[in-house]
């Protein structure tokens, strides 16, 4: 039965949709400006959004949110701390709507380049979903690195310690 009264959702929500229910550790999402190049790996898709990149990255957190085989890391630039109100317009602005966004998240800010080399390295092997947005302020895209929803980086090295541990036995 169709619900007349719920908003239908767009093609790059759908998009983000069923790309998580095959991602996992080591997939990315990644919501960009909009000067982020099309990047021409085989294993990099990008789809557009034409809402606003807060709302977009407000979206994409609460869908993984809603997987349990993944959580995310977020990453943002680095550059984006430094820039002046004078040279982007707005980003004071953006930059609070961004804490307030993740208040209750961990987000690390890594260099630009940094983030583009890891998208670059892990395209190799490993799926990216890119959605550009039209925000015209520099250094805005929002980098979600997956990683395994029902395990942790410290389950994983008590495991290595104990097969280690049992190797040398």
């Amino acid at each position: 039965m169709s619900n007349f009264n719920a908003p239908a959702e767009k093609g790059w929500e759908r998009r983000l949709r069923e790309s998580l229910l095959l991602f996992g550790h080591r997939n990315w999402i990644v919501i960009a400006d909009s000067a982020y190049p099309a990047q021409s790996r085989p294993g990099i898709e990008t789809v557009l959004a034409q809402d606003d990149q807060i709302a977009v990255v407000r979206r994409a957190l609460t869908t993984i949110q809603d997987y349990r085989h993944i959580r995310a890391a977020i990453h943002t630039d680095k550059e984006l701390e430094f820039l002046a109100e004078s040279d982007a317009p707005g980003v004071t602005a953006y930059r609070r709507q961004l804490d307030a966004l993740f208040q209750n998240s961990k987000r690390r800010a890594v260099m630009h380049e940094q983030i583009i080399a890891r998208l670059d390295q892990s395209s190799i092997m490993f799926r990216i979903l890119v959605i550009k947005t039209a925000i015209t302020i520099p250094y805005t895209s929002v980098f979600f690195e997956l990683e395994c929803g029902y395990s942790s980086v410290a389950i994983e090295e008590r495991l290595r310690l104990t097969m280690q541990l049992s190797e040398g036995s």
